[in-house]
């Protein structure tokens, strides 16, 4: 972990505004540096990360045919089950070794969202706790990131409450990973391929193996693992994009186990925050300088999702 610096949220909610600089200045440091931070006391209960995990085992564990049952190609990846093969990284010619469950947002406050952007969740039958399980964590991860969002806005100079009205009711997304044990040699695949992330704000509660790895400016990758009682969490390209890349989006990838450890098992629950998909990207006009000058043109969140979505295969 000596790469990845360590933070705690409960610093941000004290009400010593030392504490609360200390956490606002050092966060900004590593998304500006790293583009990644493992947190403590980031207030996601470890009884509901367990007891999900645990359903997500149950449910890859069912039959393919009736995991099949679950997807449905015309959502493009972002509700329900996707099956082994489908997704691989934009630059990449081979799909990642994994398949992947999805669960969007639960629509508050009887806000009326395009159905095209908000599919309906779709229910497991044969686990009648894993769909409001699935809920409850997705709320919880909603909460903490919205903390760090604060943070990061004050950081930004911004409102304390500027990402707030964005990201209600946003796309974001919680997926539950199975990467499966290795057969066979990998046509020059891996777990998941060196890739960067769509949304604000990505949120991992701690995977069930080694795997993951962040990539320096000068090209090494270095082990990213957070403890039990942390999450990581990660600069993604929307964030960079609004800050006129003054915070990081930095490539990681899950590389395969070594031989004698490919017939293990290996999950991850990541949270994908975003903004409502209306919202604008546009750089930020106290982030553009002389020298930094705009790097990206505007776009919608809504638009650029969907075309990340095309990139990875995921849509057509």
């Amino acid at each position: 972990m000596s790469y990845i610096p360590v933070l705690d949220l409960a610093d941000y909610l004290s009400d010593d505004e030392a504490r609360r600089q200390k956490f606002i200045q050092g966060f900004g440091k590593a998304y500006s540096e790293i583009g990644f931070a493992a947190i403590d006391n980031h207030g996601i209960s470890q009884d509901v990360i367990n007891k999900y995990y645990s359903l997500v085992e149950q449910f890859y564990a069912l039959p393919l045919e009736a995991k099949l049952g679950y997807e449905k190609v015309e959502y493009a990846g972002q509700r329900g089950y996707t099956s082994f093969g489908r997704e691989k990284a934009k630059q990449s010619e081979v799909a990642d070794l994994k398949e992947f469950w999805q669960v969007g947002q639960y629509i508050e406050d009887g806000e009326i969202m395009p159905a095209d952007d908000y599919p309906d969740n779709i229910e497991v039958a044969e686990l009648t706790e894993f769909n409001e399980t699935g809920r409850q964590l997705y709320k919880s991860f909603e909460t903490s990131g919205r903390h760090l969002l604060r943070a990061v806005a004050e950081y930004l100079g911004l409102e304390i409450n500027y990402f707030d009205s964005k990201i209600h009711n946003g796309n974001s997304i919680l997926r539950a990973i199975h990467y499966p044990p290795i057969s066979q040699e990998p046509k020059s695949a891996i777990r998941a391929e060196a890739h960067e992330d769509i949304n604000l704000i990505t949120l991992l509660v701690g995977a069930s193996a080694d795997g993951l790895q962040v990539q320096d400016v000068e090209g090494n990758w270095h082990d990213a693992k957070a403890e039990p009682h942390q999450i990581m969490v990660n600069v993604g390209d929307m964030l960079q994009r609004l800050c006129n890349n003054k915070l990081k989006s930095t490539t990681h990838r899950v590389i395969n186990p070594p031989k004698e450890r490919w017939h293990t098992h290996r999950y991850s629950i990541p949270f994908f925050l975003h903004p409502r998909s209306e919202v604008k990207l546009d750089c930020l006009e106290s982030c553009i300088t002389a020298e930094h000058p705009i790097a990206y043109e505007p776009i919608t969140a809504g638009e650029y999702l969907d075309e990340r979505l095309r990139q990875i295969g995921l849509k057509k």
